[in-house]
């Protein structure tokens, strides 16, 4: 009897052994079946699904021009938009007003960022310094860009200076905003370190203060670079003779809405393209 007890007891184990084993058989097997590619399909497709919403308008302004919601000489289809660029393209025209387009943003993004750090290492570390400058310069933030256009002009002239002035304003103030609040926000404890190690002044702004605001300061620059992008179509309205901003009002002035829809589509896609760069800065700096 006792030997029969032992014998069922043992087959019990054998039976759970197995069940046991099936079942992480079964689990290790929907891990790679199952769950294990997925995540790395999601991953690998994942920059695609922006390009969804995207397709998905140009297919509803196909229809609403072809089907007469939008007349042509409107609202031209995406086909006559898209040979449009190519035959600027081709002929090189396109090329000339893209590049210095690029260079005036570039110039101008760099300019506002620089002084915008300035200013925001300033107004973050000095309560005087933010008390005296904040409140001017959230006025002036608040300033439309197109208002800048005639006292720029004023001052100085209509050469590149005041184009590349202008994109700066607009790229200054997310830069000194973020960064300002970003250094005013530094945890406390953080400066009780640096003041433990005896860290200098300098010392204490490399090591530890900057570093603790770079996520803000990198906010910042992607908003400025991003605004710079919005100032640049008023810079180019200061009697410019090259420019996407000069493409898009020559668009209008030739009531050509192929031109001026494209026009747009190209500020979209270099912000786009400048903003995917700067985003992938920040990732890799703050390590996202």
């Amino acid at each position: 009897m006792a030997a029969d007890t032992r014998r069922e007891s043992d087959v019990s184990r054998d039976s759970d052994s197995g069940r046991g084993s099936a079942t992480d058989g079964s689990t290790r097997g929907a891990e790679s079946h199952g769950l294990g590619p997925v995540p790395l399909a999601a991953r690998r497709f994942r920059p695609l699904l922006g390009l969804l919403v995207p397709a998905a308008l140009v297919v509803v302004w196909h229809l609403s021009v072809a089907t007469g919601v939008f007349p042509a000489y409107q609202l031209p289809t995406p086909l006559r938009v898209a040979e449009t660029l190519y035959g600027l393209a081709a002929s090189g025209e396109l090329w000339g007003h893209v590049a210095i387009t690029v260079q005036r943003v570039v110039l101008g993004a760099g300019l506002g960022i620089v002084v915008g750090i300035l200013f925001g290492t300033a107004t973050g570390l000095s309560r005087t310094a933010s008390d005296l400058l904040d409140p001017l310069l959230q006025s002036l933030k608040n300033i439309p860009s197109l208002a800048w256009v005639p006292l720029f002009l004023l001052w100085f002239g209509i050469g590149e200076t005041a184009k590349v002035l202008l994109i700066a304003v607009g790229a200054f103030f997310p830069v000194y905003l973020n960064l300002s609040t970003g250094i005013a926000a530094v945890d406390e404890e953080l400066l009780e370190v640096a003041e433990v190690y005896d860290l200098g002044r300098v010392e204490s702004l490399r090591r530890v203060v900057f570093p603790a605001a770079l996520p803000d300061l990198l906010v910042g620059i992607r908003g400025g670079v991003g605004l710079a992008w919005m100032f640049v179509v008023a810079a180019e309205l200061i009697a410019a003779s090259q420019g996407v901003g000069f493409l898009l009002s020559d668009g209008r002035t030739l009531a050509r809405p192929d031109i001026i829809v494209g026009s747009i589509l190209l500020f979209a896609f270099l912000g786009n393209c400048s903003d995917l760069a700067v985003k992938e800065v920040r990732d890799r700096v703050v390590g996202r």
